[in-house]
């Protein structure tokens, strides 16, 4: 009966969404896809996928190929902060473009400093024009962490010279949803790092309205598709955990889904890289691997294409999407429980994953070793006093 409840509502904001005019009158979501090579059986696969990503039944799959093809009826306003651009990179720098990032391509991004080719006056006039033509109603993305000292004079631009912690707050406050894309925007990121020359901070703390966080350093494209599609969904913001990031897309840890988690669990461990551990996909956390304390997907979503992620490739997890990962994980080749200085998180962690393994080990060589032992008194032959 919910379940019947939820389809409906989100047909009926779907349909509703469906009357207003698209912004791009020249192209469509299909049109594209199909000059792109990619089939309508292709897009529906990912429309799967996202659906069971956002843990929605795979009934609603229909619903999620149609918001996709109405993401030209919601403007965004796409802010570059402090940054490396590294977040928008990770949508743009592909050598096959998947349906994520042609998504990406395909809203109406109405300011986004990389991909504009307005500059000067023009990329201003078309900035505060958005903000003033889809007041409550555009999509915000803010990428990298907002200067806030000495007033927060930093990142001025334009003969006005707005400062980039004064661009934010405006652009904020007329948005109809938020998101902080990235770590340096959901929580400062390396600009943070002690001893944090500018003041540093992520976004919600710089603004009352209510911001989801989209951590990783980068995030995947999908964690950051995901939400645009969310939001066309519901409405509504997504479930969140502590940190205002979305649970479907950060309620496990990297260690939770970890394709090495077997070798966590026996006690195999790489020692130093390029030993025979590493070269038989042992576990990392000996090398400084955070995935016991990191919340994402990494594991699961991956990236290039979802061809890879670090763990997969020989390197632990850094922690990138936990708040002052930068301070709190490192030195991100060692162990959290090696650090000279009190952790974030106490030693009780650390304690966990140095001894679980080898706990659960030394139990299982019992239990066989009792198994066996069994197995030879029930097999052998009877005795004459028996």
């Amino acid at each position: 009966m919910e379940q019947t409840k939820l389809y409906q509502k989100i047909s009926s904001r779907l349909g509703e969404l469906e009357k207003f005019s698209p912004m791009k009158e020249d192209m469509s979501i299909a049109q594209l896809m199909d000059d792109k090579g990619i089939s309508r059986r292709d897009f529906m696969k990912w429309a799967a996928g996202m659906t069971a990503m956002l843990s929605l039944p795979a009934s609603f799959t229909p619903l999620m190929a149609q918001a996709a093809e109405l993401t030209d009826r919601l403007p965004v306003v796409w802010l570059h902060m402090a940054e490396c651009t590294g977040c928008s990179e990770s949508l743009l720098r592909t050598d096959a473009p998947g349906i994520d990032s042609l998504i990406f391509d395909y809203i109406s991004l109405e300011y986004h400093e990389t991909l504009m080719a307005a500059a000067g006056w023009q990329a201003e006039h078309n900035l505060s024009n958005a903000i003033e033509k889809y007041k409550g109603k555009y999509i915000l993305m803010v990428e990298g962490g907002i200067p806030t000292k000495n007033d927060g004079m930093y990142l001025k631009i334009g003969p006005q010279a707005h400062t980039g912690l004064s661009i934010a707050q405006e652009a904020a406050e007329s948005a109809a949803a938020i998101f902080a894309i990235g770590t340096c925007s959901s929580f400062g990121g390396v600009q943070a790092a002690y001893p944090n020359p500018t003041g540093a901070k992520g976004l919600s703390k710089v603004t009352d309205k209510p911001v989801i966080n989209v951590p990783g350093c980068p995030p995947s494209e999908r964690n950051i598709v995901g939400n645009v599609l969310h939001y066309i969904l519901f409405g509504t913001l997504p479930a969140l955990d502590a940190y205002s990031r979305p649970k479907w897309a950060y309620g496990l840890r990297i260690h939770d889904l970890c394709e090495r988690r077997g070798h966590f669990d026996a006690g195999e461990f790489v020692q130093e890289f390029g030993d025979e551990g590493a070269k038989k996909g042992y576990c990392l956390y000996k090398v400084g691997c955070k995935g016991p304390y990191t919340f994402n997907n990494c594991s699961r979503e991956k990236f290039n294409q979802g061809t890879s992620w670090p763990v997969q490739a020989g390197h632990g997890c850094i922690g990138c999407s936990e708040p002052d990962f930068w301070d709190a994980m490192g030195p991100f080749e060692e162990p959290l429980g090696n650090r000279l200085y009190h952790t974030l998180y106490g030693e009780g962690a650390d304690k966990t994953a140095d001894k679980v393994g080898v706990a659960l080990l030394s139990a299982t060589a019992v239990g066989v070793a009792a198994h066996a032992a069994i197995a030879a008194v029930k097999g052998a032959p009877k005795t004459d006093e028996s």
